[in-house]
């Protein structure tokens, strides 16, 4: 026996289901006579499906609340940028985005101050939050803090950005 000729069967070669009745699979396909699963594109069931009866989903109560204009920050550690930007002098979501510490500038931002050492970057920090322990080691390194006055992008604020109301032309002003 030669272990180079051993061949190996790698893919399974379907049914050709609807092929005629000699097959063993022709006319319906195993796919009943009628009914949604018997027409092409069937959704049924779906997941939770539970045989036309109300869904568990369905049943189960709603609990909780969902906040609709919640503020979610992204958040970036003192050492972290310590860390990495060691010779800036001005901090703002720019300066974080390019040094790979934020995924998005224009979201909102917090500093917070997980430090392991003490804090000694001396630089200007921009940002729209900080926790108290924060701003108290960077004033006490000697640098300041300024507040970015942005707010969450909600639709009504894109709608305002992206398309300025139209002037009624039926109006008789």
């Amino acid at each position: 026996m030669d272990l180079s000729k051993l061949t190996t069967k790698l893919t399974k070669i379907g049914k050709r289901k609807g092929r005629g009745t000699g097959s063993g699979w022709g006319k319906r396909a195993g796919r009943g006579d009628k009914g949604a699963g018997s027409r092409s594109g069937k959704k049924l069931p779906y997941i939770g499906f539970n045989g036309g009866n109300i869904p568990f989903i369905r049943k189960m109560p709603k609990r909780g609340f969902n906040m609709y204009k919640q503020e979610e920050y992204q958040v970036v550690n003192l050492k972290d940028i310590q860390e990495k930007l060691k010779s800036a002098s001005v901090i703002d979501p720019k300066a974080l985005k390019d040094a790979k510490l934020l995924r998005n500038d224009t979201k909102l931002l917090k500093i917070l101050a997980n430090l392991t050492d003490a804090f000694s970057l001396k630089a200007t920090f921009k940002a729209d939050k900080f926790s108290q322990s924060a701003k108290k080691a960077i004033e006490n390194a000697g640098g300041t803090v300024e507040y970015l006055n942005r707010q969450k992008e909600t639709p009504q604020n894109r709608q305002e950005v992206a398309r300025p109301q139209k002037e009624n032309k039926n109006s008789r002003d």
